[in-house]
């Protein structure tokens, strides 16, 4: 990429972030261009979809994610761990504003973009720690990540508008996961 041409990219991405940051996923790709003192053409050329535009600005954060599952990996408590990194999805996934919209609608219409690469990303670094999580009996053999991932997108739906959309996922995913009969306590907890 030319020097003049990376300038163009990195300060597109730049003002996508802080865009999706104010109005979520759905920003005006007009007002990103506007910001980033760019064309519309030129932001078209450089992202040629607005899922590729957000799996740019959104990568970094789901890299970390799978970092901290590869992380919590090591822990002894499977269950525990797997719940720890199903919290930490779902406060990346409130703190980024239409992400979780975003990431399911990618991942069922075809988008080779954020839906399938960051999705997959996601998928596959939950699944070891579910595995583990499984092998430890700390969870039913019938659940699947796909079931965890689908439930925690649901739940930051529900709460992102919410100004304390953070600690409402954080409580219902904890609640999600252990149930609501009294008898059915666990150690189970996200944060």
């Amino acid at each position: 990429m030319r020097a003049d041409a990376r300038r163009n990219y990195d300060r597109i991405l730049a003002a996508a972030a802080e865009a999706v940051a104010e109005h979520g996923a759905e920003a005006s790709l007009e007002e990103i261009a506007r910001r980033a003192g760019v064309g519309s053409a030129t932001l078209h050329r450089h992202f040629p979809s607005r899922q590729l535009l957000l799996e740019a600005v959104f990568r970094d954060k789901v890299e970390a994610l799978c970092a901290t599952a590869a992380g919590l990996a090591a822990e002894p408590d499977p269950g525990q761990a797997l719940a720890n990194w199903l919290g930490a999805v779902a406060r990346h996934v409130v703190t980024n504003r239409g992400l979780a919209a975003s990431l399911m609608r990618g991942a069922h219409d075809g988008d080779p973009s954020l839906g399938a690469t960051c999705h997959t990303m996601i998928t596959d670094a939950g699944a070891d720690l579910l595995a583990r999580a499984c092998r430890a009996n700390a969870v039913r053999r019938d659940v699947s990540i796909t079931d965890l991932l689908k439930l925690v997108n649901a739940i930051c739906l529900a709460v992102e508008h919410e100004p304390d959309g953070a600690a409402q996922a954080d409580r219902l995913l904890t609640l999600a996961l252990t149930g609501v009969h009294p008898k059915a306590g666990s150690s189970w907890a996200t944060g």
